[in-house]
């Protein structure tokens, strides 16, 4: 059989909060060690408080870091005043991708019930660069990496990945 090679990304992992710190961020924490066990690259973590333009320009930051593949953000994504992820990155979205939301709502419905509905956890396509929006919590967290983002950040995952696209959208944006 023809395995595929295994392709390491560069990632950058956001923490949207008023409350945690580096030392408190078990979330921000979780991604960053699951992705570098998953054989890819943690550029950056940091924590940037709950206020859209704050969210939206460590966002850009990381968008405009030719290096960086993908952001993961966890938290900011209920439906609180205090909750404005999605709504800092909508102005920065280029090609939404519905179905990680949906997915990712039905796969927390068995763990977690109708709770899930509060939850507002997006992905999409910002220039060439993947941001996954996660809740705060680490289940959600957990359950997000596991179940969808790495496999779909995974080169050797069949029929068809996030990571085997990149290397076209990049070339698409030239």
């Amino acid at each position: 059989m023809n395995e595929r090679p295994f392709t390491p990304l560069t990632l950058a992992v956001l923490t949207v909060s008023d409350t945690r710190t580096l030392e408190t961020d078990t979330s921000g924490a979780l991604a960053e060690t699951e992705l570098c066990r998953s054989g890819h690259q943690v550029t950056g973590r940091r924590i940037v408080a709950d206020d859209v333009d704050a969210i939206r320009a460590a966002l850009q930051e990381s968008l405009d870091d030719s290096a960086i593949d993908c952001v993961i953000v966890t938290g900011g994504t209920g439906i609180t005043a205090r909750d404005v992820t999605p709504d800092a990155l909508a102005p920065l979205v280029t090609k939404a991708i519905p179905g990680f939301g949906e997915l990712f709502r039905m796969l927390s419905y068995a763990e977690i019930g109708a709770a899930t509905i509060q939850s507002r956890a997006e992905a999409a396509l910002c220039g060439t660069i993947l941001v996954f929006a996660l809740p705060g919590s680490i289940g959600a967290v957990r359950l997000a990496l596991e179940k969808i983002i790495l496999p779909q950040l995974d080169s050797r995952t069949r029929p068809c990945n996030f990571a085997e696209l990149l290397p076209r959208i990049k070339g698409e944006r030239t």
